[in-house]
Parts: structure tokens; C-alpha cells; sequence
């Protein structure tokens, strides 16, 4: 019997290695033409955002105003100790992590509400659905920042009639006047904003699950949180992490917001208002470098971190983790 079972694996053995050789001149090929596809854009996104890196990575070694640029002098990474060791700067980076830990994270339950109405809806409203939740997607992020900022500003504003009958609210309420409600309206436009984003990304993922494994937990007598965790949220975990990892990275770089509505005055200051008054404003070129390498490599870092923790792997094909 065992020398039967040894020649039909010898005589299986010759199909399956034509089989795993067509497969693998198949993925050669599709990888030959998605370098072929991707390789042109890839290569003027990095010529584009090297150079600007590059500089910012050179100036940052200098002490240099541009004001007196003939003054030019190198002085290796003392603009990194300057800029480290000053109190703004942990300041900054604390306001920084906290908008976008918050808002990151109300967004990924806000989106992944939205996509589940959207996945879930009559298919001849899906359409009508779908553009109604991106329409603040759409709008140009200064447009919004300002339309929030006169919402609650104090002179024209509407916020504080609406709220006016809660205790701490009142009509001479100024929420630009202090580092909490400055911060409760920045975080609030940005969640508004790009909560359509999230809920984008997170659609496409709920289009990866395969319906059945969510058909056969309810007949099973799982209930609606036990099928969301165990099933849906579990095969959807590569869309999880782009969402994650997009906008964490974006909220990282916040600087529209903070900058129509307070200007980084308040205790509102984040790494990119910092970077571009030390830069612009002051015209400190070596020390508005050497924040924007910091965040920059801060970013660097939040990307890692986020696919470290997730455990993705993307070229898999299912989504799912290792």
C-alpha cells in the first residue's frame, strides 16, 4: 500500500511542479507590470519630495537667517540640541499627539459607522448615501477651517445662541480664549472633515469580507457585536491600518486649522505652526529645518509603529494579518 500512495505522489509530482511554475511565472510577470504601471509615478513622487527633504536635512546643519545669509555657519546638530532642549518645542508635540490620538480615534468609530450604513444600505440609495457622507471630504480644508471658525467665533458666530441654555455656554463664551475649547473646535472641524475619509477606506474593506462568514455566525446565534468583532473587524484589519496609518500621518501635520482659528496662540501651537514661524516667521532657516527633520522623522516613526503593532501583511491578497 505504501509503495501505491509513493507512485501516485512520484506521478502527481511532475503536474504539480508544471503547476507551481505557471504560478510563479504568473506572479513574475504581474509584479514585472506593476513596477511597469507604478514604477513612472513612483520615481517623480520621490525626485519630487527628495530634493525639499534633502535640503531641509542640509540647512538644518547650519545656523542660518536669511536675513544675513552671508553669516552662514556650520554647526552640525546644535539646531537639533537647541531645539530639543526647549520647553515650545515638548509643548508643541504634546498638543500635536493629542489631536491626533483623539481624533484618530473618534474618526475610526465614526467611519466604521458610516461604512457599515453605507455597506449596509438599500443598493438604489447606496449612491445618494455614499455623496451626502463625502461632501465634507470634498470641501477645500481652508474653506472649512474658516466656516468653523465663524461658527464659533464670539462676534459672528451661532454656536453660543444654540448652546446658550447649558451653564458653562453663554453668549459672551469665547472659545478661542483658552488651550480647551480651542482645541475641542480644532479637533472637531478636522473630525467633521476627514471622518469621510476614514469611512472610504473602511468601506473598501467591508467589500473584502466574504458575506457568507457573517451569514454563517448569525445562523450560528452570534449576535450583531460578536459577527462585527469576531468576524467583520478581523478580516478587515489591512483596511484598518490604512485608515490608521493615512490619517494619523495627516493629523500629525495639522497646520490649517490651528492656523485660521488661533494662530498657535493659547497653548494651540502644534510641530508645523511651530516649524513655519521659526522658518517663515522668524526667518530661521537652520532651526525651522531642523523641526521640520523632527517631524518628519516623527512621522516616519508613527508609520512604523502603526504596521509593527498591526502585523499586516498587504501583498497577501486577503487582508488579513500574518
Amino acid at each position: 500500500m505504501s509503495s501505491t500512495v509513493d507512485s501516485r505522489a512520484r506521478a502527481s509530482t511532475p503536474e504539480e511542479s508544471r503547476r507551481r511554475g505557471h504560478l510563479s511565472d504568473r506572479a513574475r510577470s504581474e509584479r514585472k507590470l506593476g513596477w511597469l504601471l507604478a514604477g513612472p509615478a513612483f520615481v517623480i513622487m520621490l525626485l519630487a519630495t527628495l530634493y525639499p527633504i534633502l535640503q531641509a536635512l542640509w540647512d538644518s546643519l547650519f545656523s542660518f537667517r536669511l536675513t544675513a545669509p552671508g553669516d552662514r555657519e556650520f554647526v552640525f546638530l546644535g539646531n537639533y540640541a537647541t531645539v530639543l532642549s526647549d520647553i515650545v518645542f515638548w509643548r508643541d508635540l504634546g498638543v500635536t499627539l493629542l489631536i491626533t490620538v483623539v481624533t484618530v480615534a473618534v474618526e475610526l468609530v465614526l467611519g466604521l459607522a458610516l461604512a457599515l450604513v453605507m455597506h449596509s444600505a438599500i443598493k438604489s440609495t447606496r449612491g445618494l448615501l455614499r455623496t451626502a457622507i463625502l461632501v465634507p471630504y470634498g470641501i477645500i480644508t481652508v474653506v472649512s477651517a474658516f466656516a468653523w471658525f465663524y461658527a464659533f467665533d464670539i462676534t459672528t458666530g451661532y454656536v453660543n445662541n444654540w448652546f446658550a441654555w447649558l451653564p458653562v455656554i453663554g453668549p459672551d463664551f469665547n472659545w478661542f480664549a483658552s488651550a480647551g475649547p480651542a482645541l475641542t473646535v480644532i479637533m472637531a472641524s478636522e473630525i467633521w472633515k476627514t471622518t469621510p475619509f476614514i469611512s472610504l477606506l473602511l468601506l473598501s474593506g467591508l467589500a473584502q469580507v466574504p458575506g457568507e462568514l457573517s451569514e454563517a455566525a448569525r445562523v450560528d446565534g452570534a449576535s450583531s457585536w460578536q459577527r462585527l468583532t469576531r468576524v467583520i473587524l478581523p478580516n478587515m484589519k489591512a483596511a484598518i491600518m490604512v485608515a490608521v496609518v493615512f490619517r494619523a500621518l495627516d493629523a500629525f501635520r495639522i497646520f490649517d486649522n490651528v492656523f485660521i482659528m488661533t494662530q498657535g496662540q493659547y497653548g494651540t501651537e502644534t510641530l508645523s505652526l511651530l516649524a513655519y514661524r521659526t522658518s517663515i516667521g522668524r526667518l530661521e532657516i537652520g532651526l525651522g529645518s531642523a523641526i521640520s527633520v523632527i517631524l518628519f522623522i516623527c512621522v516616519m516613526l508613527i508609520a512604523l509603529v502603526a504596521i509593527k503593532v498591526f502585523k499586516v501583511d498587504l501583498t497577501g491578497g486577503s487582508g488579513k494579518g500574518r
